[in-house]
C-alpha cells in the first residue's frame, strides 16, 4: 500500500495554500481587526474557524467521499438540491461575488490611490473595462503565463506581506481601540460571521476535487489514505493562512488611532504600507495585487465556465459563459468594494450554514451511516433559519418574530440562530431513520424466537 511521503505532503500542501490564498481575501482581517480592537483575539478565533477550519474540513469531506461531492450529495439528500447548491456555489466563487471582487480589490489597492477624487468613478470604470477585457481574453488564451505569473506572484506578494508583518510588529502603527458594535458583545460570533466572506468553504469544493486528483495520480486510491493526506497538507496550508489573516488582523487593530475607522480593508493595506514604506512601497504592493486579482479573476472565470457548460450539456458553450461572466464582472465591480461586500453578505449568510452542515454531516457519516432522513430534516432546519437570517441581513426582518427568536432560541443574537435547529434536524432524521428503516435484530435473537 503506497504512501505519500513527506515531500509529497508538502508539496500538495503549498498548493491548496496558493489556491486559497487569493488577494481579495487580504481585506477582510484588517477591518475585523479596526473594528475589534482590543477583542481582537476571541474575533479573530471566530474568524479563524470560519475561514480557515472548515475549508480544511470540507476538503477532507470531500476526499472521503473520492472527489465526487455531487454524486454523494445527490444520493445523501437529492439530485435537484445538488444542482443548485454547486450551482449556487460556483456562481458566488464566479461571477456573483469573487470574480467582480477581484477587480474591485485591485482597483482600490492598485489604481484609486494615485487618483485625484473627482476621477475615482471614471478611473474605476476604465481601470475594470481593461482588467475584465484581459481576464476574458486569458480565460480563453491561457497557455503556461497563468501558472508562471501565479507562480512568481504568491511568492512575491508573500514577501511583501512579511517585510509589512515585520514592519508592523516592531513599528505598529498606534495601539489598540475599544472594540465597536457587535464585537463589544459577541466578538467570537461576528468573527465566525466575517470569515463567510473569505468564500474559502465554498471554494473548497473545487479545490477538494482538484487535491484529491493531485493525490490519485500519484497512484493512491484508498480513500483512508487520500484522506490522511488531505488533512496533514491541509493543516500546512491552514497554518500558513492563519498566520497571515493574524497579522493582517493586527495591522488593522493598530491601525484605527492613526488611520481612523475606514471603509474598507483595501484603505487600510494602502494607507499603512504608504506609511510604513512611503511611494514606493505602495506602488510595489499595488502591483503585485493587481497582477495576483488578475490570474485569480481567470481561474475563476475558466472554472465557473467549465463547471455551466459541463452541467448545461453545451447548451451554454464556453465562450458564451466566459464572456457573460466578464461583463457581468465588469458591472458588478464598478459598484464599488464597500458596496459588493454589502450586497453578498446577505447571500452569504443565508448559504454559509447549509454548506458548513452538509460538511460536517458528511465527516460525521464517515464514523457512522446517518442517511438521507438526518442530512434532510437537518438541511431543511438549517436553511429555515439561515435564510431568515439572510433576509434580516438584507433589512427584511420581522420584529416580532425577532423578538421571539431572540427571547427563546440560543445564540439567535449572536447571528448563530441556525445552531440548534441544525441539531434538532439530525436528531429528528435519527428518529425517522429509525423508524422507518428499523435496525435489523440480532440474529441471537430470531435464532431464540424460532426455538
Amino acid at each position: 500500500m503506497r504512501h505519500l511521503s513527506k515531500t509529497d505532503i508538502i508539496s500538495i500542501g503549498f498548493m491548496m495554500f496558493s489556491i486559497f490564498f487569493g488577494a481579495g481575501n487580504l481585506i477582510f482581517p484588517p477591518s475585523l481587526g479596526q473594528v475589534a480592537g482590543t477583542n481582537l483575539w476571541p474575533a479573530m478565533a471566530g474568524f479563524l474557524t470560519t475561514g480557515v477550519g472548515l475549508p480544511l474540513l470540507g476538503i477532507i469531506a470531500i476526499a472521503l467521499v473520492g472527489g465526487d461531492y455531487p454524486t454523494y450529495i445527490g444520493q445523501r439528500v437529492a439530485p435537484w438540491f445538488a444542482a443548485l447548491l454547486l450551482g449556487l456555489l460556483y456562481l458566488s466563487i464566479g461571477p456573483l461575488f469573487a470574480i467582480p471582487r477581484t477587480g474591485a480589490v485591485s482597483f482600490e489597492i492598485g489604481i484609486r490611490p494615485f487618483l485625484a477624487d473627482d476621477a475615482v468613478i471614471i478611473g474605476q470604470t476604465i481601470y475594470t473595462g481593461l482588467f475584465f477585457i484581459l481576464t476574458y481574453w486569458l480565460a480563453h488564451n491561457p497557455g503556461k503565463l497563468i501558472d508562471r505569473v501565479g507562480k512568481i506572484l504568491t511568492p512575491a506578494l508573500l514577501l511583501f506581506l512579511v517585510v509589512l508583518f515585520i514592519r508592523t510588529f516592531t513599528s505598529p502603527l498606534g495601539p489598540m481601540q475599544e472594540p465597536q458594535g457587535a464585537y463589544l458583545t459577541f466578538p467570537f460570533a461576528e468573527g465566525f460571521q466575517n470569515g463567510y466572506l473569505t468564500m474559502d468553504l465554498l471554494a473548497s469544493v473545487a479545490v477538494g476535487a482538484i487535491v484529491v486528483t493531485a493525490i490519485q495520480r500519484s497512484g493512491i486510491t484508498e480513500p483512508q489514505i487520500i484522506g490522511r493526506a488531505c488533512f496533514l497538507s491541509g493543516v500546512i496550508a491552514v497554518v500558513l493562512m492563519a498566520l497571515v489573516y493574524l497579522s493582517l488582523a493586527y495591522l488593522g487593530a493598530t491601525s484605527a488611532q492613526t488611520l481612523g475607522i475606514v471603509e474598507n480593508g483595501g484603505i487600510i493595506l494602502t494607507e499603512a504600507s504608504a506609511l510604513l514604506f512611503g511611494a514606493a512601497g505602495q506602488s510595489v504592493l499595488a502591483l503585485i495585487i493587481i497582477l495576483a486579482c488578475l490570474t485569480t479573476s481567470c481561474g475563476m472565470l475558466t472554472a465557473f465556465a467549465s463547471y455551466f457548460t459541463e452541467v448545461s450539456r453545451k447548451r451554454l458553450s464556453y465562450g458564451q459563459l466566459t464572456l457573460g461572466g466578464a461583463i457581468f464582472g465588469f458591472a458588478a465591480a464598478n459598484i464599488g468594494l464597500t458596496g459588493l461586500i454589502r450586497i453578498s453578505i446577505p447571500f452569504l449568510v443565508a448559504l454559509y450554514p447549509i454548506v458548513i452542515v452538509l460538511v460536517l454531516l458528511t465527516l460525521a457519516d464517515r464514523l457512522g451511516s446517518a442517511g438521507p432522513y438526518v442530512y434532510r430534516c437537518s438541511l431543511i432546519f438549517t436553511a429555515l433559519f439561515s435564510i431568515y437570517g439572510g433576509l434580516k441581513e438584507a433589512g427584511l426582518s420581522w420584529s416580532a418574530l425577532d423578538t421571539l427568536l431572540t427571547r427563546y432560541l440560543p445564540l439567535y443574537g449572536a447571528s448563530l440562530g441556525w445552531l440548534l435547529p441544525a441539531l434538532i434536524g439530525a436528531a429528528l432524521g435519527g428518529v425517522l431513520t429509525l423508524v422507518v428503516h428499523p435496525s435489523p435484530a440480532p440474529q441471537e435473537g430470531r435464532v431464540a424466537e424460532k426455538e
